[in-house]
């Protein structure tokens, strides 16, 4: 059943949202937040036969398996205004 008001929302790790902001706050507004979710928190269980990194590239990453792996990119990085 298809519902009219659904919508899709791509995958990402990188969450944002924007924290309430009153006219009445002295305050001017923070702006978006971002924030990470790990990789794993989208797995139920670990499936059998996952595709592993070699022990030297393994070190490197963080982690055995591809699937889990992150890495970060900074958000705020060049949206900071001075």
């Amino acid at each position: 059943m298809n519902v009219p008001h659904e919508q899709k929302v791509a995958f990402t790790n990188m969450k944002s949202y924007r924290p309430f902001h009153s006219r009445f706050d002295p305050c001017r507004p923070i702006g978006v937040k971002y924030y990470s979710t790990p990789p794993h928190l989208y797995m139920g269980f670990q499936p059998p036969n996952l595709e592993q990194f070699s022990p030297q590239v393994a070190l490197r990453k963080g982690t055995l398996w591809p699937a889990l792996y992150d890495p970060y990119v900074n958000p705020y990085k060049g949206k900071r205004e001075e």
